[in-house]
């Protein structure tokens, strides 16, 4: 089953600058061929549903692994069973509704 995740992982306990984290992070979805899209609070992420999770997992194994104690993670997903929809698609949707309004 395809998924589209919005993944933030949060290291507890490491001081104000998690950057060094996050871009561990990063590196693991990378390497795990996901599509990801980073924003200013998370990432998105889409793929397989078993590919993501495992690689939510190793996020986690990675950024304990760099000694953090704790991490809080917020996970929002969906998935479709009508149509295979890419987060592309679905900015794409709706920048050409905005751009349909004012062309009006």
């Amino acid at each position: 089953m395809k998924v589209i995740v919005d993944l933030c992982v949060v290291p507890i306990g490491v001081g104000v600058s998690v950057s060094a984290y996050v871009t561990a992070c990063e590196r693991v979805l990378r390497k795990a061929g996901l599509k990801t899209f980073m924003h200013a609070y998370g990432t998105n992420i889409e793929g397989e549903w078993d590919a993501v999770f495992e690689a939510v997992k190793q996020c986690h194994a990675t950024v304990h692994e760099m000694g953090v104690p704790r991490i809080s993670t917020t996970i929002r997903l969906g998935t479709r069973t009508d149509r295979a929809q890419t987060m592309v698609e679905k900015m794409e949707s709706v920048e050409r509704k905005l751009k349909d309004e004012t062309s009006s």
